[in-house]
């Protein structure tokens, strides 16, 4: 009787053992686009582990802002004003799956946004050419945008 008693012990804790942690979900966020994360304590610092895959904010103590920059994973750290962890995330950061048209020529890929009239966007591993076109016209287009603002 004790032995059989002190097996099903042994089976409980290898059971329990055995299970592993449940994994969280990833933070799904669009490039391009926000998404607001709320967490259980006041936040004092923010680390993303690659910046130029995400962004986050603090908007208010408890609330985050996560905006998607390029595609790929990393990960999001907030910590109280005491350095203590308040949260540890995975972010993964995808293009839309609507909307984008991606043309590969030869070893040469361009990519445009189609919503609905296509026009050229800038996608890491796009044709440097192409890239640098979008990328040069959009800091104008920003530039004018600027200036007319100053303007009175």
């Amino acid at each position: 009787m004790r032995v059989s008693s002190v097996l099903a012990i042994i089976l409980v804790f290898a059971a329990v053992a055995g299970t592993p942690a449940e994994a969280k979900d990833p933070i799904s966020v669009i490039i391009d686009r926000a998404k607001v994360m709320r967490i259980s304590a006041p936040a004092a610092t923010v680390v993303i582990g690659n910046p130029a895959i995400a962004d986050a904010t603090i908007q208010d103590r408890q609330t985050l802002v996560i905006t998607g920059k390029m595609s790929g994973i990393t990960n999001l750290v907030v910590l109280d004003s005491k350095g203590q962890l308040i949260a540890d995330e995975i972010v993964n950061v995808e293009k839309p799956q609507t909307g984008y048209v991606t043309v590969q020529r030869g070893g040469s890929r361009y990519t445009y946004s189609c919503t609905p009239h296509c026009n050229a966007t800038m996608e890491p591993g796009d044709n440097s050419e192409f890239f640098g076109a979008a990328q040069n016209q959009s800091a104008a287009r920003t530039s004018m945008g600027q200036q007319s603002a100053a303007t009175p």
